[in-house]
């Protein structure tokens, strides 16, 4: 039975109620799409190549991983080095005591797998892409492309890109490339395959200042085992 006091008392507490507002649901403002500066002369497009070298597109490369001379961070280490680390996506090219030709690179699942050092024993320009047959196991659609097919021709669709470095460990092939075909999106990120990938005009560029036999040290990632979804 309703009584006098509890009718007051709802009436009471349906008054505090109204008092006291529903929170807003949260909407999610997607943060802001950075804006950056006019890319360098050096990454329009390439003409006198086999094959046409598209230009990197303005507003997708974050500055830090322009190519740009920085101070040397290892002095000591002679002209020619390569230090690759690959949580960072940055490769460092030795050039004096004193400066390094930083790029920045992409990193596929193969590339957060090595580490070590290696010798830098041979670079090709637009290389045949000759898939490991363990890739080819994992991927059967890769099968006409395999070493004993003969590889994928050089060209545009061809993944190593317009110039690749082959690293080697005490004469036997690492299979760790640095390759150009990367894409500005990727550029600075881990990416699904492949291992050093860098724009067209930074693996010509880095090609064109290698040093036959030089060191090449990639550093241990920390990012590797939370990659898995990368293999």
């Amino acid at each position: 039975m309703l009584t006098r006091r509890s009718f007051a008392a709802l009436g009471a507490m349906a008054g505090l109620s109204a008092c006291i507002q529903t929170p807003a649901p949260q909407v999610q403002v997607p943060p802001p799409k950075p804006v950056y500066p006019p890319l360098p002369a050096f990454y329009g497009a390439i003409h006198d190549e086999p094959f046409p070298i598209p230009a990197v597109p303005e507003g997708v490369i974050d500055p830090k991983h322009w190519r740009q001379e920085v101070q040397n961070p290892w002095p000591a280490l002679p002209r020619g080095t390569i230090m690759i680390d690959p949580d960072a996506a940055l490769l460092h090219f030795i050039e004096s005591p004193d400066m390094a030709m930083r790029y920045g690179v992409s990193v596929g699942a193969a590339g957060f797998a090595w580490d070590g050092r290696a010798r830098l024993q041979f670079t090709r320009k637009w290389p045949r892409w000759n898939v490991p047959d363990d890739m080819v196991a994992r991927r059967p659609d890769l099968a006409p492309y395999s070493v004993a097919n003969g590889g994928m021709d050089p060209g545009p669709n061809n993944p190593l890109g317009a110039r690749a470095l082959y690293l080697f460990q005490n004469g036997i092939d690492t299979l760790y490339r640095i390759h150009g075909d990367a894409s500005a999106a990727e550029l600075g990120k881990a990416v699904s395959s492949g291992c050093i990938r860098m724009l067209n005009q930074d693996a010509i560029d880095l090609y064109d200042r290698s040093v036959h036999g030089a060191q090449v040290t990639v550093t241990p990632s920390l990012r590797a085992a939370g990659l898995k979804d990368l293999y």
